[in-house]
């Protein structure tokens, strides 16, 4: 017996001598200038623009893995990558095929516009040299997530916006054998949302079976963020057997006590407490089309909120244009609806001591405001008690105005001549109107 144990022992240590020797070898291979040279004219063949690489270095302990440290992808501007560690399966190694098990990306520099001309340089190599897909194959590519790794890591990624704003974050995801996400965990720890921290966790599926035997997949979501959270579910079904089949993605979010300037910052156009109900749903043909299909309901409450850059109550006591300045607001209540970019916000009613005010807002994808609100003021020695003062809305987001319209003004002009002071609040309203009425008389 004490011999068998010590040809054991003299095997395993051969064969750890032997991997060893292996690594030693591989590694002065890969990171061998030729080596590197070579790896990175097929990258950039692969990217479509010039691509550069610091050391590859080869592990075998704990697990098999290939890292290359300072990679530079030379776009514009360009994509900076610190260290990227690759770490296959074992038992598919053995037989052969390189199968990714974990995807670890440290230190990486990402600003979106240099993102969008890789992509752009993708797109044209894709246009040159067209790729049938089979029918199996082009179900997986739907669902975008064929061939991704097991587990990926984000450690210290920086990821910059078209304006130049930086978020920094760290994540790990995990696929379950579909190929769909098993969980998800992200912290924002520098930039717009610092502190943000995300929760993904699949549930069990629905019982619910469509026509063509379908079975939706469930996740349960939870996002701590601006002293509040934001928890919910979201479901994922995937395109069915008929042709035209498309991704369905629907879902249900509840916020509590969010602070809404928290998810502005920098900006401020609105500070306080939000508690909201939202749900949304997307169809789209792959994953990458899901965000611009999505489409958002939701009905909300500010709590001690504050308008930032607007004063209602010296718009209506000036009869005119108002930029700057705050109104702070018991409540404002309203409903939201988005569709990609564009924001609707709707049955919007706002009260303070002395003043209330509702009506209806757009949002541009330009961050653009356009819309109507009137405003009720009373206990003014100025104006008196005035109801229903239209006001229109426009500037952006950064730098909101309201203004009362011309043929509001013209309404204020006549009731002031009239009466002075309290003329003024009933001159409005008839302008309004009477410039409505115009406006429907002449088709404008």
């Amino acid at each position: 017996m004490a011999n068998i144990l010590k040809w054991l022992i003299g095997i395993a240590l051969a064969l750890l001598a032997l991997l060893a020797a292996l690594a030693f070898a591989l590694q002065g291979w890969v990171d061998s200038a030729d080596f590197r040279q070579r790896a990175a004219l097929q990258a950039a063949a692969a990217l479509g623009v010039p691509v550069s690489l610091g050391s590859v270095q080869v592990t075998i302990w704990p697990l098999p893995a290939l890292a290359v440290s300072s990679i530079e992808i030379r776009s514009t501007p360009a994509l900076t990558l610190g260290r990227v560690e690759v770490r296959p399966q074992w038992q598919a190694l053995l037989a052969g095929q390189l199968v990714i098990s974990t995807l670890v990306v440290r230190q990486a520099q990402l600003p979106q516009t240099g993102i969008d001309a890789v992509l752009l340089a993708l797109q044209k190599k894709k246009q040159l040299a067209p790729v049938q897909k089979a029918p199996e194959a082009a179900a997986s590519v739907a669902l975008g997530l064929p061939g991704w790794p097991r587990r990926t890591l984000l450690e210290d990624v920086t990821w910059i916006n078209a304006a130049g704003n930086a978020t920094t974050l760290d994540a790990d995801a995990r696929l379950a054998d579909d190929g769909l996400p098993d969980s998800a965990t992200l912290k924002l720890t520098q930039g717009h949302l610092k502190g943000l921290s995300a929760e993904l966790k699949r549930e069990l599926a629905s019982p619910a079976v469509t026509a063509d035997g379908a079975l939706p997949q469930q996740w349960s979501l939870r996002l701590d963020v601006g002293d509040g959270k934001v928890a919910g579910q979201l479901r994922m079904q995937r395109p069915g057997s008929k042709a035209g089949d498309a991704l369905l993605m629907q879902g249900e979010l509840q916020t509590l006590g969010v602070e809404v300037s928290a998810l502005t910052a920098p900006n401020r156009p609105l500070s306080g407490l939000l508690d909201a109900h939202t749900s949304f749903s997307a169809r789209a043909a792959t994953t990458g089309e899901l965000v611009q299909a999505l489409q958002t309901q939701s009905s909300f409450t500010v709590r001690d909120a504050i308008l930032h850059g607007i004063d209602l109550a010296k718009a209506v006591k000036t009869v005119g244009l108002s930029r700057g300045g705050e109104t702070r607001l018991q409540t404002l209540k309203g409903q939201v609806s988005t569709q990609g970019r564009t924001v609707q916000l709707s049955h919007l009613l706002a009260t303070s001591g002395v003043l209330s005010a509702s009506g209806e807002v757009t949002v541009s994808p330009a961050r653009t405001l356009n819309g109507r609100i009137a405003v009720d003021f009373s206990g003014d020695s100025q104006l008196g008690s005035v109801v229903g003062v239209p006001l229109s809305v426009g500037g952006t987001l950064d730098k909101p105005e309201v203004a009362l319209s011309r043929s509001a003004l013209i309404g204020a002009a006549i009731g002031t001549a009239i009466m002075p002071g309290v003329g003024t609040g009933a001159g409005v309203k008839l302008g309004d109107r009477l410039g409505e009425g115009l406006n429907k008389l002449f088709g404008k």
